[in-house]
C-alpha cells in the first residue's frame, strides 16, 4: 500500500478533527482550544511538545536514530474575523469568526501526517512540527522567531503549504524563487484648514490633496518600476469629511503596497514617501506618513524546492505536479521563517472552489470568502506529502 493509500484509509478521524476546528475557530494569538487539543494528541503519539511560543504556538518534536539532519514542517492555526455564510453541518458556532482560509485543513493535514509518521515511518534525525498562530494577523511566525524558535528547535530545512481554490483538487504547485509578495501597510494623514464649502479660498482642502495623491500614486508602478517586475499600490481606504458643505481639516488614506522583489519594495517606499510629501506641499497641506513594513517577500530556495518537486512527483506522478507555477501577489508570514532557514512553500489545489451559501460562487469561491470551505478530499494528499518528505529528507 502506498503512503497516499494508507493516509486515505486513515483520513476519517482527521476530517472529523478538521470539522471540529472549523466549528470552533479562533483568531490569531487566541487559539487556546486549538493548541490544547493538538498538544494532547501529539503527546499521545510520542512527540515532545513545547507550548507557549507566540502565546498559543507549539512545537512537537520527534527524534529517532543517530541522524543529524533536522526538518521543520509548519501549519497555521488561526481563523479570520469573517461571519460564515453557509449551511454546512460544521459551520462556525461563533458569530463573526470563521476558518475562511483553510488553516483548519492545514492543521488537520499535518496532524494526520504526525500520527502516521510516529507509527509507520522510519527515519533518522529530528522532526519539528510547528503549529503557528496568527498567520493572518499580526504575524505569528515573526513572533515565534523572536521568542527563539530556531535557537530552541534548529531546522536545516523548513516547509509549508497552502490550499488554493481554482487549482484542480490535490494538484501540487511549486515555485522556485520569489513566490509571494511582500506586504506593507501605509497610512497617510493629511492636515489642512477646514472651512465652509461655499468659501474654499479660505480653507486648505485635504480632500483635493487626497484625490491628487491617489492619482499620483498610480504613476509609481507605471513609470518607476521595471515593467518586468511586479508591484501593487492599492488605496483601500480614503476617509474625510461628514457633510457636503464643510471642508474638513484632515483626511486619511490607507494603502496596501506589494512587490516580489526586495529592491522594488525599497523603491516603492522611497517614491511613495517623496511623491506624497511633494504633492501635499504643492496643495498647501501637511502630510504625515506612517509606513509599516509588514511581511517580506517569500523566497523559496532552489534545492529545497527541487526536493519538494521530487517528493510530489513520486507521490502523485508528474501529471499532477506543476514544477514552476506563477508567483502570487498575496502575502504570507512564512516568509519570515524562510529568511532564517532554507525551505519551500507550495500550493495544494483545493478544486474549482469549495463553498456553500449565497456568497459562494460555485466556480470560484476564493479564500477569505464567507462561503468558503476547505476541501476534505485533499487532506490525505497533504498528509501523505508530509510523511513522504519526512521519510526522504531524514533517510538513514
Amino acid at each position: 500500500m502506498s503512503v497516499l493509500q494508507a493516509l486515505q484509509t486513515r483520513a476519517a478521524p482527521f476530517v472529523a478533527l478538521r470539522h471540529d476546528l472549523h466549528r470552533h475557530p479562533e483568531l490569531g494569538l487566541k487559539e487556546f482550544r486549538t493548541s490544547e487539543l493538538l498538544a494532547q494528541q501529539l503527546q499521545s503519539w510520542g512527540y515532545t511538545v513545547t507550548r507557549g511560543l507566540a502565546t498559543t504556538g507549539l512545537v512537537a518534536q520527534l527524534r529517532r536514530g543517530t541522524g543529524s539532519k533536522r526538518l521543520g514542517l509548519r501549519a497555521d492555526m488561526d481563523a479570520l474575523p469573517i461571519h460564515e455564510a453557509s449551511d454546512l453541518p460544521h459551520c462556525s458556532v461563533y458569530a463573526g469568526v470563521m476558518h475562511a482560509c483553510g488553516h483548519d485543513g492545514h492543521t488537520a493535514m499535518l496532524m494526520a501526517a504526525a500520527q502516521y509518521i510516529a507509527q509507520e515511518v522510519e527515519f533518522s534525525g529530528t522532526l519539528n512540527l510547528i503549529f503557528q498562530p496568527a498567520e493572518e494577523h499580526p504575524g505569528g511566525a515573526k513572533i515565534m522567531i523572536e521568542e527563539g524558535l530556531f535557537e530552541r528547535f534548529p531546522c536545516d530545512a523548513i516547509f509549508a503549504a497552502h490550499n488554493m481554490p481554482g487549482i484542480p483538487a490535490g494538484r501540487l504547485v511549486f515555485i522556485e524563487g520569489p513566490a509571494m509578495a511582500s506586504s506593507d501597510d501605509v497610512t497617510i494623514t493629511l492636515t489642512g484648514v477646514g472651512g465652509h464649502g461655499a468659501m474654499p479660498h479660505r480653507a486648505q482642502d485635504p480632500i483635493v490633496a487626497a484625490a491628487a495623491i491617489v492619482m499620483t500614486l498610480q504613476t509609481i508602478v507605471s513609470r518607476n518600476v521595471d515593467p518586468q517586475h511586479t508591484a501593487v499600490i492599492t488605496v483601500g481606504s480614503l476617509v474625510a469629511g461628514k457633510a457636503n458643505n464643510v471642508i474638513p481639516a484632515s483626511a486619511r488614506l490607507e494603502l496596501s503596497v506589494r512587490s516580489l522583489d526586495r529592491e522594488v519594495r525599497d523603491l516603492l517606499q522611497e517614491r511613495i514617501t517623496s511623491l506624497v510629501t511633494a504633492q501635499a506641499q504643492s496643495l498647501g497641506v501637511l502630510a504625515h506618513i506612517d509606513y509599516k513594513r509588514d511581511y517580506p517577500v517569500l523566497v523559496n530556495t532552489p534545492a529545497e524546492t527541487e526536493l519538494a518537486r521530487q517528493v510530489g512527483t513520486e507521490l502523485l506522478g508528474a501529471e499532477r505536479v506543476t514544477r514552476q507555477g506563477r508567483p502570487l501577489t498575496g502575502s504570507e508570514d512564512f516568509a519570515f521563517m524562510l529568511e532564517h532557514c532554507p525551505g519551500s512553500y507550495f500550493m495544494i489545489g483545493n478544486g474549482a472552489g469549495e463553498g456553500t451559501g449565497e456568497s459562494a460562487v460555485a466556480h470560484a469561491c476564493m479564500v477569505h470568502n464567507p462561503g468558503y470551505d476547505f476541501n476534505d478530499d485533499i487532506l490525505p494528499v497533504g498528509a501523505a506529502f508530509w510523511a513522504l518528505l519526512t521519510q526522504r529528507y531524514l533517510k538513514d
